[in-house]
């Protein structure tokens, strides 16, 4: 009996570890699911890379497609992308956000709060994903974001995963869940991958953009030199094609080139500045008040700037106000017009709200500032020669005379454009 019973117990043992048909089936049911999500992410990336490859330079619709395919294959109920710049962050691109909770976070503070889901993500540069956002630490500590996130945007689970470049976060791609349903280690990968196209196309973007500004750049300098050349001692149009590129280039809502003599600056050229600003600029010269941009220029500064000058007593409680007041100005730059050590000149710049103007920027005015060192030295020598040769024709006392502003009774010329007005016979 004992030999016949050792293969009836094989076949049972073999009987009970094969499985059935119903196992197989839920097998390879999962593992299809398995390829077919696995094939879906390839499919989403491959996609992300086309829009990136045919949006060099423009992050929105790289942003808004990442999104598209975070939320579909991570099924969660909205999402966002935010950049960072420095302790502060901005919305960059949203897909489906309840609309109180949008209402919210574009009507307040923006600084970045290291309490909250979102700070600690950027500041210590970690996925941070979060169960049940109604329990978590910030929300029972009354973090402002947190609580709304959970009261208007009804937000249970959600994942926030960094942008990191050169070890600092540069953004945040968050998705959220209305739920309590932990994303799975899969969909957390996806995230990453994107987070890693982002940094790419957002570095791709800054290179880009670098280039073009290099480009327009060089290009607003050889037109200014051609106006140098085409106008040999007539400084105003060259004063004027100056002020316009550095305004375009800069960003700035209007802008002046000053003389300087020692004492006073005197308006020069002016572009783009408000009609009501452009009288008291035009007939009056201005002295280098202490704690101004020209205060800061006649003391020596290479540039200076003015965040605000709405919130500078130096402007707010001199006559200096009315740039505020009558100009609309809040954020000022200027740089020095010098000839070897000595200050000719300056050029400002001004924007109508508070947004500081860039290192790049300042140097843009700077290389301005010098070839309108360049066409003022050139304008006084073509005097110096038109005026030799009159004296040879006329006799003496017809050259002779100093690189000083002259100006005609009115101050500058009025352009037929509002807010533009110009030297025409201040310098001969």
């Amino acid at each position: 009996m004992r030999p016949s019973a050792r293969p009836a117990a094989a076949n049972a043992n073999a009987t009970r570890q094969r499985p059935s048909s119903s196992e197989m089936q839920a097998r390879i049911d999962a593992l299809e699911a398995e390829l077919a999500e696995a094939r879906a992410q390839q499919t989403a990336t491959a996609e992300v890379l086309r829009v990136i490859n045919s949006s060099p330079g423009d992050l929105a619709p790289v942003f808004d497609a990442m999104l598209d395919k975070a939320m579909r294959l991570c099924e969660a109920a909205f999402g966002v992308f935010v950049t960072v710049d420095g302790d502060h962050f901005r919305l960059a691109a949203e897909r489906h956000v309840p609309r109180a909770f949008l209402d919210y976070v574009a009507s307040t503070p923006t600084q970045i709060d290291p309490r909250s889901l979102l700070g600690d993500a950027i500041i210590k540069r970690r996925i941070v994903h979060t169960l049940d956002d109604a329990e978590s630490d910030a929300y029972r500590e009354r973090v402002p974001l947190a609580v709304a996130a959970v009261d208007f945007g009804g937000i249970r689970t959600v994942l926030h995963v960094p942008l990191i470049k050169d070890e600092q976060a540069v953004g945040v791609l968050i998705v959220f869940r209305q739920e309590v349903h932990p994303f799975s280690d899969k969909q957390i990968a996806l995230l990453q991958n994107f987070a890693d196209q982002a940094v790419i196309a957002m570095e791709n973007a800054r290179l880009l953009t670098e280039t073009r500004e290099a480009l327009d750049q060089q290009t607003a300098t050889a037109e200014v030199l051609e106006v140098i050349n085409s106008s040999p001692g007539d400084l105003g149009p060259v004063f004027d094609a100056m002020l316009d590129k550095a305004l375009d280039l800069c960003g700035a809502a209007f802008g002046n080139l000053w003389t300087f003599d020692g004492e006073r600056f005197r308006a020069a050229a002016l572009r783009r500045v408000p009609e009501a600003y452009v009288d008291i600029l035009s007939r009056e010269a201005v002295p280098p008040r202490l704690g101004t941009v020209l205060g800061h220029i006649a003391a020596g500064k290479a540039f200076a700037q003015i965040p605000d000058a709405a919130s500078e007593d130096a402007y707010m409680s001199t006559d200096a106000r009315t740039l505020v007041e009558l100009g609309g100005g809040r954020t000022v730059v200027g740089v020095p017009l010098r000839k070897e050590t000595s200050l000719v000149g300056a050029i400002t710049i001004f924007r109508q709200e508070v947004k500081p103007f860039t290192e790049q920027q300042i140097e843009v005015l700077q290389n301005f500032a010098a070839q309108a060192v360049i066409a003022m030295e050139n304008a006084r020598l073509y005097r110096d020669a038109r005026g030799a040769g009159a004296t040879n024709s006329d006799g003496p006392g017809a050259a002779g005379h100093q690189f000083v502003p002259r100006r005609s009774r009115a101050g500058v010329r009025r352009d037929t454009r509002k807010g533009h007005a110009s030297v025409w016979s201040g310098f001969r």
